[in-house]
């Protein structure tokens, strides 16, 4: 453990923009929530009519988790029930960026030739990122009681993400020691956590019904913190539940980093077959292989979100019709008085924020690709840059279009009784906005390549100003710093060609000084 306390402040100095960012973001989100129930729901008939439609309906349940109450905090809480797993995502990437990313770099290495204790890196990881899912707690409990929530529930909330964070950076403690490569820790990480999310909506989803399968909950550490029921009960048993999973994950964790070797996993490597396809003899082919994963397990949760959302959008009409405030607020949303309609192309800004992310992140696998070598192996050859990066950027750039197609589909067939094509068409309008986010990953890229990361702030920012821009009344000026704002409101709006063509135009001209920055700088850089 020799070293630790410096590594920290490595780590603190690394992660200077993004830890506080992720932090102070999902620790404030929810207060803006209190103030949409307070004007949508001034009175407890109407906030205990909604909880009734809310805690029986399938979508939500799956989306927010089971609701028991009807107080303003229980709506609250409840209403933020898909955090958890966005903190959980957080820390997760960050255990593994500063375990596994780190190895796969060389930085270990290096920091391991000085005086440095071998759990030292571990240590850091964890300590780092749990101390600042415990902080975001806080925020968050602040937060909540500067809105006039009960104290005791608040903190409970608090708890909430807390602990989801804690776990899973724990989870991502040890899937950084399974594989060789920083890519298959986030994969099976991330199918870790998936399958939490998936446990607790069958758990809880199933308790809806005759409840045989309610145990399924229990499962999942995301079903544990949510059973805390924050303002209801605040039942505080599956917290310890969870303290014992990140005890025992951070153990396990330093067990297996003693039983391999550095820059190696637990997971043998498998081999690849003795002669190559001829597809991969290009650069296109090679970038298939390289995305085509990534892509499969984007659209298969796109695919699954439409039909959420889609089964949700009968039950929008029930909740809406005794309460004009709602209905008022939907249509605001989504600039028509059609209230299903304004409810998807409200989603629909949040799917496309969703599709930006993976956006960003197939354009960062170029980073990798550098930081792991095989860009320089790629271009010994007669390949161009240009090439090379626009085989990568071929899927970063439409792959958002077939993902946001398949929710689009599956959520046009769960809703039958709306206009499929207007609701595939106003999932596809946001590909303009996801597209600039993109380019901007592509500007990093190309122009500061160490700072690549700094791209997921872009993303971050639009998703603070979907969230809380309009229920805090932000400036104009600020809200249009987003893409999403421009968008057409559809279906159901008006579609204006023009902010589609601007936005089309800065992202070409985005990606353009990108390549640009490519095909000058030194590769690796």
């Amino acid at each position: 453990m020799t070293g630790t306390g410096k590594l920290i402040r490595l780590i603190l100095r690394r992660d200077r923009v993004v830890l506080p960012l992720w932090v102070i973001l999902l620790g404030l989100v929810p207060a803006g929530y209190v103030a949409s129930f307070e004007g949508l729901f001034p009175t407890a008939a109407q906030r205990a009519e909604y909880a009734q439609v809310g805690a029986g309906n399938a979508g939500f349940v799956t989306l927010y988790g089971p609701l028991h109450g009807s107080s303003l905090g229980e709506l609250v809480a409840w209403r933020a029930g898909f955090l958890p797993v966005l903190v959980a995502l957080c820390a997760l990437l960050a255990v593994v960026r500063h375990t596994r990313t780190d190895e796969e770099s060389g930085r270990t290495e290096l920091v391991g030739a000085a005086v440095v204790g071998r759990h030292a890196q571990l240590a850091a990881a964890l300590i780092t990122t749990c101390a600042a899912s415990v902080l975001l707690g806080l925020v968050l409990t602040a937060a909540m009681m500067g809105q006039g929530l009960p104290a005791a529930g608040s903190l409970a909330f608090g708890a909430e993400l807390a602990l989801a964070g804690c776990v899973f950076a724990g989870a991502g403690a040890v899937t950084a020691q399974l594989t060789g490569s920083a890519r298959g820790a986030r994969t099976i990480g991330l199918m870790a956590l998936a399958s939490a999310f998936v446990l607790r909506v069958g758990g809880d989803v199933s308790a809806l019904g005759d409840g045989s399968l309610a145990w399924l909950s229990w499962l999942s550490p995301i079903g544990w913190v949510q059973h805390l029921f924050p303002y209801g009960v605040n039942d505080w048993r599956p917290a310890a539940a969870a303290l014992v999973a990140v005890a025992g994950l951070a153990g396990l964790a330093g067990l297996l980093l003693t039983r391999r070797d550095l820059g190696a996993g637990l997971l043998p490597a498998r081999l690849g077959p003795a002669s190559a396809p001829p597809g991969l003899g290009t650069p296109f082919g090679l970038a298939w292989r390289l995305h085509r994963g990534l892509l499969l397990g984007w659209g298969a949760g796109f695919a699954l979100l439409g039909l959420v959302f889609g089964g949700v959008g009968g039950s929008v009409l029930d909740i809406a019709s005794d309460n004009a405030g709602l209905s008022e607020i939907f249509a605001r949303l989504g600039g028509s008085d059609a209230l299903v309609d304004s409810y998807f192309a409200g989603l629909a800004g949040v799917v496309g924020l969703i599709a930006a992310c993976y956006a960003v992140q197939a354009t960062l696998r170029l980073r990798d690709e550098e930081q792991t070598g095989h860009a320089e192996a790629v271009l010994s050859t007669s390949v161009s840059r240009y090439a090379w990066a626009g085989a990568h950027l071929f899927f970063s750039l439409l792959g958002p279009a077939v993902v946001l197609a398949a929710e689009g589909a599956t959520a046009a067939l769960a809703y039958p009784e709306g206009d499929a094509g207007e609701i595939v068409g106003g999932v596809l309008v946001q590909l303009p906005a996801v597209w600039v986010l993109a380019a901007l990953a592509v500007l990093a890229f190309g122009l500061v390549p160490r700072l690549s990361a700094v791209a997921w702030a872009a993303p971050a920012l639009c998703l603070l100003i979907l969230l809380v821009g309009q229920t805090l009344q932000l400036d104009q000026w600020f809200l249009d710093l987003s893409p999403f704002t421009h968008i057409p409101k559809l279906p159901g709006g008006d579609l204006s060609a023009l902010p589609l063509v601007t936005l089309v135009v800065v992202a070409a001209a985005l990606t353009a000084v990108g390549l640009a920055g490519v095909r000058r700088r030194n590769i690796p850089d």
